[in-house]
């Protein structure tokens, strides 16, 4: 009975490798799968003739497995262990005595006599060497160490504030991330405890639309912690014990057209000119996913009436067109020189008729229109007149700006027109004004210069991160800087007062299109100091087994893919790195001290295929706002299919690790040390620790103690790591989904580190509603 299933269980696995094998090798791949299916049918034939020969067939074909296997991965264990852990797992049901002894001649079985092992046996005990052998080898890792001298007696941290304070999203206008508290450190972080845990009670609902993330981090002015949620409360909480200070809910409702119901953070503003105790002498501005800014008095949570419209600033003024829950800031604004300056995110791929993407500076008491940059019609910045209107469907910003008040200049990271994968009739401003990074005059709103990292994107490479500004040491002199992180792997490193590169950029030639009407550059910008993965190969897809493996492999040859800026296409194409994103949102985090650089650089492939309009089918009654699946872009003559490139068992195609941290000189622009990051914890039906190198969404921190802390892998922990080496100290398990930006403060000489858990809908990680702060005990 178990030999005749054996013999099915082999003979189903010829087949499906036998024939899929074929079918890959039609497409120029692999000739391995058509062989192995080969291999697996006539071992299934001659255990079904109970012949002995089966067991040589097959130790010869684990040995030919894994030189095929050596030979495409060299020691890696997470490749080597799925081309040959079926095919090992199959070779110890071989090695089964009640197996062996049906085998060879008759008297041998009528005796009960098993046939030899050694046959299979040898074989196994060589692929088990081997694969103890790679489990002690990391190709991909880069072992180094950073310099943490202090390059600088005076870093600029860009804003005015006890070192215990953090004011902003990235702490000051500069966006550093970086924290100047030194009492956690290397040696003692092991010792950190939980001091306190406060739940929103703002969790998903049922009719929240998928990508329903938590995202925010807090501010810290004083004793008081500043912080928002998904659906757009404000909350105050006490910064020594966590419990709720005041909560204000904006009732934003729900929306099945918003793509993200997020909240990234809040804005804290004193008014220097109002007497202390003043109602809304301090205040907190609110972005709400229904386009809305409101003002609250830090104090207590009330409505600042003065402002705007009785407190709240209706950002679809002067939109052409606007349809509810398209178009909302996600991003807390940023304030300098008496205004307040927002941008807001349009919903992608939705509809060529869409809100303008303009960037506008209000009176930061008044909420009057003090200018306006619309990168459709960038010479025009007078405050627009009543009655007229933006720019339809201009560029957007829907990340964080950075603001140098010396420079006079506002720092805004620039998205793309909609839809993102058509770029058939843009205007010479679409072209010039998108996928980069733009400097505005904050008096005037006229744009100084201008910096573009992806020429005519038709991949959704907005640039997704707030700019980071550091003052860098350079051949002895002082160089203003600014720092960019991009979904393509580059970081830029230019002198933020001319926008000119420091770190030196090349272009490279890129594919052309094949849609009639479309252009794609033919050339494509590339920074010196680059995370871009090298192009994928058939060898590189993953899989648990060789099926799956196969199936994905199938998948690669079928699509579209001659390397980075492969463009959309009829038949689908690979877009690697996808439009997740090599750096999103989470930036990275700059000492401006020690002028070194941690990031968590994450790989993915997406796939992307265009739709011709008469093809898209109608909007599903339920259906609700998304940027995977279907993406109609009505009034484009394409609809277009996006998600990322996933196996049958929906997981990644290429192989891992799909995430690193890695630390980065920016005096020199080398980078020192990567390592794989995060495990498959929370991604297994077990709880594996194996550190694979997880992807993540959100950002990290630094801070002076000479650690660095982030959150973002998709397991559930946050981790502090030594800044000079990258390597983790402590973890803490997280009871959601830690997509967010961790935050530090000081409070009566004690330093805390505070981390938001509420998990991340587009990357499937446990949702959640936690403030969690810890400190040394």
């Amino acid at each position: 009975m178990l030999l005749s299933l054996i013999v099915i269980v082999f003979a189903v696995i010829g087949l499906t490798l036998g024939g899929g094998g074929a079918y890959l090798l039609s497409l120029d791949g692999s000739p391995f799968y058509l062989v192995a299916g080969l291999v697996f049918l006539a071992t299934a034939l001659l255990l079904a003739l109970r012949r002995s020969a089966a067991l040589w067939l097959y130790g010869l074909f684990i040995l030919g497995c894994l030189g095929w296997a050596v030979s495409e991965v060299g020691f890696d264990w997470w490749q080597l262990g799925t081309r040959g852990g079926l095919v090992i797992v199959l070779g110890f049901v071989l090695l089964l005595p009640a197996i062996r002894r049906r085998l060879g001649p008759l008297h041998r079985r009528e005796a009960a006599v098993p046939a030899s092992a050694l046959p299979v046996a040898m074989p196994v005990l060589v692929a088990l060497v081997v694969a103890g052998y790679s489990l002690t080898q990391d190709p991909y890792d880069k072992e180094g160490t950073l310099d943490l001298k202090a390059a600088t007696a005076a870093p600029a941290y860009g804003g005015a504030m006890a070192d215990g304070e953090w004011h902003q999203y990235g702490r000051t206008p500069y966006g550093q991330r970086y924290s100047p508290l030194s009492e956690i450190t290397p040696d003692n972080v092991k010792s950190l405890k939980t001091a306190w845990t406060f739940q929103t009670g703002d969790v998903k609902q049922p009719g929240d639309v998928g990508e329903t993330t938590y995202q925010v981090t807090p501010l810290k002015v004083d004793d008081t912690l500043y912080l928002c949620t998904p659906h757009n409360w404000a909350i105050a909480l006490d910064a020594a014990t966590g419990k709720q200070k005041w909560k204000f809910d904006p009732n934003v409702g729900l929306n099945p057209d918003r793509q993200h119901q997020t909240c990234r953070g809040v804005t804290y503003y004193k008014d220097p000119t109002a007497a202390a105790g003043a109602p809304c002498a301090e205040r907190v501005y609110l972005p709400t996913s229904d386009a809305r800014l409101i003002v609250l008095d830090a104090k207590n949570g009330a409505i600042c009436e003065s402002f705007a419209d009785r407190g709240t600033l209706h950002l679809e003024q002067g939109m052409p067109y606007d349809p509810a829950g398209y178009y909302y800031s996600t991003s807390p604004p940023v304030i300098a020189a008496g205004k307040i300056v927002i941008g807001g995110a349009v919903n992608d791929n939705y509809s060529t008729h869409e809100q303008s993407g303009v960037i506008r500076a209000f009176d930061v008491n008044s909420g009057a229109l003090v200018w306006n940059w619309d990168s459709g019609n960038p010479t025009e910045t007078a405050p627009l007149p009543a009655g007229k209107t933006y720019t339809v469907n201009s560029p957007n910003s829907w990340s964080v700006f950075a603001v140098d008040e010396q420079l006079g200049l506002i720092y805004i990271p620039l998205g793309n027109q909609v839809p993102d994968q058509i770029g058939i009739g843009r205007s010479g401003n679409v072209e010039k004004y998108s996928a980069g990074v733009v400097a505005l005059d904050m008096n005037t709103g006229k744009d100084r210069w201008m910096q573009q990292f992806v020429h005519h994107d038709l991949w959704d490479m907005d640039v997704p991160a707030q700019p980071v500004l550091v003052d860098l040491t350079r051949n002895g002199a002082t160089v203003p800087a600014l720092v960019q992180a991009t979904k393509q792997g580059d970081i830029y490193v230019l002198d933020r007062r001319t926008g000119e590169p420091l770190i030196p950029v090349k272009e490279l030639p890129a594919p052309a299109s094949t849609i009639a009407g479309e252009r794609a550059s033919l050339t494509q910008p590339i920074s010196g100091l680059s995370f871009r993965p090298p192009q994928m190969r058939e060898s590189d897809m993953w899989g648990v087994s060789l099926i799956d493996q196969m199936v994905c492999r199938i998948k690669f040859h079928q699509m579209r893919y001659e390397g980075q800026y492969t463009p959309p296409s009829l038949e689908g194409s690979i877009i690697y790195p996808g439009n997740f994103g090599t750096f999103n949102w989470g930036s990275v985090a700059v000492d401006p001290e020690r002028q070194v650089m941690f990031g968590m650089p994450t790989y993915l492939a997406f796939t992307s295929k265009l739709v011709p309009r008469d093809q898209v089918p109608a909007k599903g009654q339920d259906e609700k706002g998304s940027e995977q699946g279907l993406n109609r872009n009505d009034g484009a003559p394409y609809g277009v299919y996006m998600g990322p490139f996933l196996s049958p068992l929906g997981i990644p195609c290429q192989a891992p690790p799909w995430g690193y941290v890695t630390g980065v000189d920016l005096k020199t622009g080398e980078v020192a040390y990567k390592h794989r990051n995060g495990t498959v914890h929370d991604m297994t039906p077990l709880p594996l620790p194996f550190k694979v190198g997880v992807p993540g969404i959100g950002g990290p921190m630094i801070t002076k103690g000479g650690l660095a802390f982030l959150g973002a892998a998709v397991d559930n922990y946050l981790r502090a790591y030594d800044l000079a080496s990258g390597k983790v100290l402590w973890e803490g398990r997280l009871p959601a989904g830690g997509q967010a930006t961790p935050m530090s403060y000081d409070l009566n000489g004690k330093q805390y580190v505070v981390m938001v858990a509420g998990g991340h809908g587009s990357i499937g990680t446990k949702p959640g509603d936690y403030v969690i702060a810890y400190t040394l005990p």
